[in-house]
């Protein structure tokens, strides 16, 4: 499998993630791990999870089973050495988590120690922001978003105490790297020169939604990670299944996410279906299957690091990761600007 950069840490990872917000929900313990094991086989190096995972639902009963389940996995397996673990802490607004308590030195503190115990590792890879403090425009919020009540000050003291805090667990050997999630372009901005004017750490990715469907990242951020060296980690890449077509024609698979999250987080809208027919057009024009097409697609953008996927079952797992043999022609690629001209912004 191909190997990406990752920041500028030196260290390569590889073009596929696996993602485990399901573990624990959707995914038993057991299937899980032999998820892990066969990522890994096939040559992924890195795992992504969250202190508030699983979803579908998210709640405080299984909240930081995913953890839970990878570290179960760790100890098993004895594999510690050959995955990178990343992991968030949540913020504001996630009550199932600290009643949705804002990150804070503290927060972060707390959550780390509890990530470790879970995780049963001494050391986070890769340690995120879930979503800022001040707001972020992801998950639909772009529609109406208002950046005016940000008080800059407030930003500026809580980058500055959180780079510090983070410094601190690099220190003590239980933080690797830095990174962000669901950010904007200044944001991350100011993460970067912050760190540089004072020494700290540096922000090494950015985990953003990033799709067919869902391209928000092709500007401002695409231009900042490429003089940055900041490298994408592209969540829903298959925008939760809908790129698959499995859910057109008004169809429900038994044990799909649509079944536990009818709107999809706000994504099953009017517009969405005829865009994902066009997407489904273009696999079938050049005879791909359309999960394939769209990691592929995914695997053709320079500033993205590495795709994070998930399964719910080891079988999509194994199909899914037959993607490492499909690069998309000059033909296809063409089509598919052509169709993303056509349903620019389609949920």
């Amino acid at each position: 499998m191909k190997q990406n950069p990752f920041g500028t840490t030196g260290i390569q990872i590889s073009e596929l993630c696996l993602g485990t917000m399901t573990f624990g929900t959707q995914t038993s313990m057991d299937d899980a791990h032999a998820q892990i094991d066969m990522a890994l086989d096939h040559g992924i190096n890195i795992l992504d999870t969250a202190e508030m995972y699983p979803v579908n639902p998210i709640s405080k009963a299984t909240q930081g089973d995913s953890e839970r389940i990878i570290g179960e996995w760790v100890a098993r397996s004895g594999r510690r050495a050959d995955v990178l673990i990343a992991t968030k802490v949540s913020g504001e607004g996630q009550r199932v988590v600290r009643n949705g308590a804002p990150i804070s030195r503290a927060t972060i503190a707390e959550a780390v120690e509890a990530s470790l115990r879970l995780l049963q590792t001494e050391y986070i890879d890769l340690y995120q922001l879930h979503w800022p403090n001040r707001g972020s425009y992801m998950f639909r919020q772009n529609w109406t978003y208002d950046p005016t009540s940000q008080r800059l000050d407030e930003t500026l003291a809580h980058m500055d105490e959180t780079l510090e805090v983070i410094q601190e667990l690099v220190d003590a050997g239980k933080v690797r790297h830095f990174g962000l999630s669901n950010e904007s372009a200044w944001g991350t901005s100011r993460w970067l020169r912050m760190a540089e004017e004072r020494g700290l750490p540096r922000v090494q990715a950015i985990q953003n939604e990033y799709s067919l469907l869902c391209r928000l990242f092709d500007t401002d951020l695409a231009e900042l990670c490429h003089n940055e060296q900041v490298g994408l980690l592209a969540f829903s890449p298959l925008a939760t299944g809908l790129l698959t077509g499995k859910y057109q024609g008004g169809a429900v698979p038994e044990g799909s996410r649509r079944t536990l999250n009818s709107s999809l987080g706000g994504r099953a809208t009017p517009r969405v279906w005829p865009a994902v027919d066009a997407y489904l057009g273009v696999a079938r024009e050049f005879g791909l299957d359309p999960v394939h097409m769209a990691l592929a697609w995914c695997r053709t953008r320079p500033f993205v690091a590495s795709s994070i996927f998930g399964a719910t079952r080891l079988d999509q797992l194994a199909h899914l990761l037959g993607v490492v043999d499909v690069d998309l022609s000059d033909e296809c690629l063409t089509e598919i600007d052509r169709v993303h001209r056509d349903h620019p912004m389609p949920y």
